[in-house]
């Protein structure tokens, strides 16, 4: 075999290491996904107690859509985590709209996106995203989140007042410093938990210079089962579907993408069928994630890179990592856990992520964009109204239609369309 897999996409593995590689699953895509209800969380203004609950229903949420995935979708053996292309615009509609907002958008949403895969329309769409396109708004993700990871490192949204910088930026120094560490010079066998690596250290810090809070923990149950529509009616508003559909495209174009490398690295076909259900079934999970009152879910590469390493393509494999998910989405202790820690440690977190994330997109040009006056333009183009556009002031925005304020308010959504527009008419 090309790649040296050990056990394909159909085989089993024995019943004594399938839990163990399936929680090493869980692993690699635990920060990434839980980092994402983190800072919608925090940036919404949601107390401990909410934080919680939403990252009880986002584990509750993936868990399930990877078992959809692995079952009615592709049936590639891809992790479903929460995606970072949904934060900008959960936050802005979270805002400004409510979390009914939010769940109605991704009900809606998902249902379009399912809709996608359900008929086949993705070739027409992908003409649409560009490599220009999706380079341009893929870096947007990454910079239109810049201030709320240099805000966590200072602990700005707990203490606007500033009288724990010192202990702050030293959590945020090593959390950062530790992820940094493990990912670039870590043995191999931690290299794909840079994350939960510097999350441990940062808290540890953080309990050591008394910056954790229990509380929360000690008040929430041990075992709970999250109901639907936490965060109430769902409520369908136009502007906030439209601000989510262009994260659900960004979504869609790496999810094609990260098919295609699953059923490289697996040595197991891939055809229109394939791809055209695995984006069916992300589709009905992010509805269904609307319903649980969780965020939008993804194909995660950091699964399909563990899969590399691993040489271990199982499905089932995949499928007991979508099990325990759902398991840890039943302690809500576990959910508190994580929910009370300090914001410094977020901050030594995303700035990596989110540097990370940015730099993804910057990798794409270079690797797909040929750095023409024509895409140099676009490029440039995009980047400036995708940055400046949301500095415009709250009572500015307000002279202008809502659905307009909201799309201007997101640098991806505006960056994305002003690259788009450009790259269909500069032809």
């Amino acid at each position: 075999m090309a790649n040296g897999i050990k056990i394909g996409i159909e085989e089993k593995v024995e019943s004594k290491k399938v839990i163990l590689l399936g929680f090493q699953h869980v692993l690699a895509m635990f920060g990434a996904t839980v980092t994402v209800p983190l800072v919608v969380g925090t940036a919404i203004g949601l107390n401990g107690r909410d934080i919680a609950l939403l990252i009880q229903v986002v584990l509750l949420a993936m868990g399930i859509a990877t078992l959809l995935q692995t079952t009615i979708g592709s049936r590639y053996p891809i992790v479903q985590g929460s995606s970072f292309a949904f934060i900008p615009g959960l936050i802005s509609i979270g805002n400004n709209l409510g979390l009914p907002a939010v769940e109605g958008a991704l009900i809606i949403g998902g249902l379009i996106e399912a809709t996608i895969g359900t008929f086949g329309i993705i070739g027409k769409l992908k003409k649409l995203f560009s490599p220009v396109v999706t380079g341009v708004t893929i870096m947007l993700i990454g910079f239109s989140l810049a201030h709320v990871a240099v805000k966590y490192t200072f602990n700005f949204f707990a203490d606007p007042n500033g009288t724990s910088i010192p202990k702050a930026f030293f959590i945020a120094l090593i959390t950062f410093a530790t992820t940094m560490y493990i990912a670039l010079k870590g043995k191999r066998s931690l290299r794909a938990m840079p994350v939960i690596a510097g999350a441990f250290v940062g808290y540890t810090a953080s309990i050591i210079l008394g910056m954790a809070d229990f509380t929360l923990v000690r008040e929430l149950p041990l075992i709970n089962i999250p109901k639907p529509l936490p965060w109430g009616t769902p409520v369908f508003n136009a502007t906030a579907i439209i601000t989510l559909l262009f994260a659900f495209m960004v979504s869609i174009i790496e999810s094609v993408g990260d098919y295609h490398a699953i059923s490289a690295i697996a040595e197991a076909p891939i055809t229109n069928k394939n791809i055209n259900r695995g984006i069916m079934s992300e589709g009905l999970a992010c509805s269904l994630a609307g319903i649980l009152g969780a965020c939008g879910t993804t194909s995660y590469s950091e699964n399909i890179g563990l899969v590399a390493l691993t040489k271990i393509a199982s499905r089932q494999v995949v499928q007991v990592g979508g099990v325990i998910l759902v398991l840890l989405a039943m302690i809500p202790k576990f959910s508190g856990i994580l929910a009370s820690m300090p914001h410094p440690v977020l901050g030594g977190l995303t700035i990596a992520l989110y540097g990370m994330i940015s730099v993804t997109g910057l990798r794409l040009i270079k690797d797909k964009v040929e750095l023409n006056d024509r895409n140099m333009f676009i490029i440039a183009s995009a980047l400036i109204i995708g940055l400046g556009a949301p500095q415009l002031p709250p009572e500015f925005l307000e002279h202008f239609p809502q659905i307009v304020s909201s799309i201007l308010e997101s640098g991806m959504a505006i960056g994305a369309l002003t690259a788009i527009l450009l790259d269909q008419i500069l032809r």
